[in-house]
Formats: structure tokens, C-alpha cells, sequence
């Protein structure tokens, strides 16, 4: 599979994928087709990965927001998906956890345009917390947002 991502064809259907659930399936599609495992399964893959349980949110996604909800400050996610994100936090129990999401696919934009973070409220004197997102950065999850609020 990292082969046929990075073949050039495939690179370029992943430009601005999750700009629409439409994008996104041709992306991956594209690039599912060039894997001999998956060739001719690729609709069956794409259900499986666009599922509700598909998506696992890290360990301590859970009990980080139910620390920020005590602590008072609202939350906010901004994402690049191109289907509702919404789904997957409700199956996993945490969409009363979060105030309010931007997502790529309803706002016409993909990270990192400064617009998505607005939108999410960034202008408004919120902090903003952007996730690492090289495993050579250290751990990537969401437990250093806690240090941020009193």
C-alpha cells in the first residue's frame, strides 16, 4: 500500500480529498486499485473504512475531554474529512464532549487554511491546539491540551 501511494497518479488524487465525499472516494479508490490485494474490493473497503466504529479515537481522547468539560472552556475540533466526523464521536460516546466541529468537507477548505480555524473560533481569543502530527515529535494525542488549561 505505501508503494502505490506513492505513485504520482495516486499522489494527485490525494490533493483536496477531503474537500467532498465524492473527492474522497476517487482518492482512495485510486489508489485502493493500484494494491493487488484490495483491486476489485474497493467498495467494500471504502464501507468499511467510512463505518462509525472505523475510526478509534486515541486512549486518552476520552478522559481529556471530560477533564476540559470540568474545567469549563468549550471545545472544538477542526478536521480534514470529507464525511461528518460527528458520526464516529457519537459512536464512540463523545459528541457531548465537543462544542462545536469544523470539518474540510463542509467549509470548502483543508488544513492548514487559517479560515477552518476561525471558523472554529480561534479569532475569538481561544486557544488553539494543534495535534503533532510526525510520530518524531513525541507522542501524538491530545493529553498535552490538559497543561494548557487551569
Amino acid at each position: 500500500m505505501r508503494a502505490a501511494f506513492r505513485l504520482p497518479a495516486v499522489v494527485a488524487l490525494q490533493e483536496c480529498r477531503d474537500l467532498s465525499p465524492e473527492q474522497h472516494w476517487r482518492a482512495m479508490r485510486g489508489w485502493w486499485e493500484q494494491v493487488d490485494l484490495l483491486r476489485g474490493a474497493e467498495e467494500v473497503a471504502y464501507r468499511e473504512l467510512i463505518a462509525p466504529d472505523a475510526w478509534v479515537p486515541y486512549p486518552a481522547t476520552e478522559p481529556v475531554l471530560r477533564a476540559l468539560r470540568e474545567r469549563g472552556p468549550r471545545t472544538g475540533i477542526v478536521s480534514d474529512f470529507a464525511r461528518d466526523l460527528r458520526t464516529h464521536l457519537a459512536h464512540h460516546g463523545l459528541d457531548d464532549l465537543i462544542d462545536t466541529c469544523v470539518i474540510s468537507y463542509e467549509q470548502g477548505r483543508e488544513k492548514p487554511d487559517p479560515q477552518l480555524f476561525l471558523k472554529a473560533g480561534a479569532a475569538c481569543g481561544l486557544r488553539t491546539y494543534i495535534l503533532p502530527s510526525e510520530h518524531r515529535t513525541g507522542g501524538r494525542g491530545p493529553a498535552d491540551v490538559l497543561r494548557l488549561v487551569p
